[in-house]
């Protein structure tokens, strides 16, 4: 699905207070439905970050609102587009307190443990986290590495290297006491442990000895004498075998060209075959299926689709992380490869965007943040282009008389150059623009009819319009007068916007000011000003100045 508004898609909801402000700025990329019809998987994305705690309430009243007593299970995977006025270092000084909850409520174990690190930028895209050093830790280490990769790289799309030290901390006594307690108990398991093999051992022993004697001598001796003659003929058959096995591995030896690794054939690099439109792994042929029937973990699939977007990060020990999502226009999905960070570049010349790909892969629901994608990939082809472009079948063709291109603030994403000239493309007369308050997009317009233009020569209209606005031009400008004069003085007037109301910890956003002399402008300034660090999201609702704009 196209994104859409957030109350588009719930349009039933009913928000209070901090999430009916930022459901304002979140739209819905993608829902999906598990097939027992108890799991909602919301795909989000924000301009701003949300608190953790606000995803929550979000997720219970979607739940609650909409399904009632279903038990349906409501999970909201989001993804931030930060300004670049963040960096990893101050998003991780706002956001510290939601990523602590998040942890807190995915493992306690795991949440101790980074509670009582220390986390450090010494540049600007490199980060290291210190913890102590103890053997819960060491054996966390993987996992909570994977959920800040997934926070700060995914989630916020930092490309930012993480890497993890231990620090030997004076221990308390508390937590010496505690250790020699926990000691002491696995010696006590491992005694109890010891002593049940060996009772086991003896009661075993004895069935056997019960055994022995309760058969005869002649058949004990017989039995000795077939025991021996079994474990000639096994030890013959073994040398026969092996002695097979060898005249195979000489037979049958690999061409020079060729090499094996684990059991398997190399044509080179990440190939497993030696078709050209393999990218990565083996050749496969199985048929694929559309990715709208993909909503939960299915086992191994297969899915074609064209790649919208392609990440490659490069993560610990030389290697990478290929991250691209692909559609096939049913639906979308993500895709995970880690490859040697030498292998990526090979990767990354076929996989790229705008590519149409067939994958094979196994489907994954991460068990942090419930997103379902495909990982453990088998195989990555190159295949042609399946998509149909859009036609328009009416007989009498429409004139659109509303349309409102990227110059429409808020309400318009494309260029008037696409849409006419696709307008011609259906077989339009005619097509209006109509924007908000401003007519931006008119030269655009006619420089398409102008030598060289796409629809030069052509019988197509442009209606130019606009959406305008009135103002009460009878009601006064100034309120609660003195009846003071400032006509025969010049003054300056001017404002400022800022991050906050501390003059020592928040700056300065924008400067506007007007000189008046006798009672007339005579001249203008107007400025914003970069503070340097991101805009509080409630400032930017109560100035309209944003990351982008300063």
């Amino acid at each position: 699905m196209s994104e859409k508004l957030f109350l588009d898609v719930f349009p039933g909801l009913q928000l209070e207070g901090k999430l009916k402000e930022f459901v304002d700025l979140i739209t819905v990329k993608k829902v999906a439905v598990s097939h027992e019809k108890t799991h909602l998987r919301v795909y989000i994305s924000s301009t701003q970050w949300i608190h953790k705690k606000y995803i929550y309430q979000l997720e219970e009243a979607i739940a609650t609102q909409l399904f009632g007593k279903s038990s349906m299970n409501v999970k909201i995977i989001e993804h931030f587009v930060l300004s670049s006025q963040y960096t990893p270092e101050n998003f991780y000084e706002a956001y510290r307190s939601s990523l602590l909850l998040e942890i807190k409520n995915y493992n306690a174990v795991i949440h101790n443990i980074f509670i009582n690190g220390r986390v450090e930028v010494p540049e600007p895209n490199h980060m290291i986290l210190t913890l102590a050093d103890s053997v819960i830790a060491r054996g966390k280490q993987e996992e909570l590495y994977q959920i800040l990769e997934k926070v700060f790289c995914e989630r916020a799309g930092f490309s930012a290297i993480l890497d993890m030290e231990y620090e030997v901390r004076e221990e308390s006594k508390n937590r010496k006491n505690s250790e020699i307690r926990v000691e002491q108990e696995i010696e006590a398991v491992q005694a109890r442990v010891k002593e049940a093999k060996r009772q086991k051992a003896e009661e075993q022993a004895a069935k056997e000895q019960g055994k022995a004697q309760a058969n005869d001598k002649p058949s004990a001796g017989g039995s000795d004498k077939t025991a021996e003659k079994d474990n000639k003929a096994a030890s013959s058959g073994k040398q026969d075998n092996a002695s097979k096995n060898g005249d195979v591995s000489k037979k049958g030896a690999a061409p020079a060209s060729k090499s094996f690794e684990g059991g398997q054939k190399r044509w080179g690099g990440l190939k497993q075959s030696n078709n050209p439109d393999v990218v990565y792994g083996k050749d496969f042929e199985e048929e694929c299926i559309t990715l709208d029937t993909v909503i939960s973990e299915m086992g191994e699939i297969v899915v074609r689709g064209q790649v919208m977007a392609v990440e490659q990060r490069d993560i610990k020990n030389d290697k990478s992380i290929l991250i691209f999502s692909i559609t096939d226009f049913t639906d979308s999905i993500t895709c995970k490869m880690f490859v040697p960070t030498p292998d990526a570049a090979e990767l990354t010349a076929s996989i790229k965007k705008g590519a149409f790909l067939k994958i094979k892969g196994i489907t994954v629901i991460d068990r942090f943040d419930n997103e379902l994608t495909i990982g453990s990939v088998r195989g990555v082809k190159k295949i042609a282009n399946f998509t149909q472009g859009r036609v328009d079948t009416a007989p009498e063709k429409r004139v659109e008389l509303h349309c409102h291109t990227k110059m429409s603030d808020s309400d318009g994403v494309s260029n008037a150059k696409d849409i006419l000239v696709q307008a011609y493309k259906w077989g339009h007369k005619a097509c209006a623009i109509t924007d908000h308050g401003v007519v931006q997009a008119f030269p655009e317009a006619k420089h398409l009819f102008d030598w060289g233009g796409a629809l030069k020569d052509t019988d197509f209209k442009v209606l130019y319009g606009m959406e305008g606005y009135i103002v009460d031009d009878l009601k006064g400008i100034v309120t609660n007068s003195k009846n003071q004069s400032l006509s025969d003085s010049t003054f300056v007037v001017f404002d400022l916007e800022t991050t906050g109301i501390s003059t020592e910890k928040h700056k300065i956003i924008e400067i506007g000011a007007v000189k008046v002399a006798e009672g007339k402008i005579v001249d203008r300034f107007s400025t914003f000003v970069n503070p340097e660090r991101p805009i509080p999201f409630a400032i930017e609702k109560l100035t309209g100045i944003s990351d982008s704009m300063v």
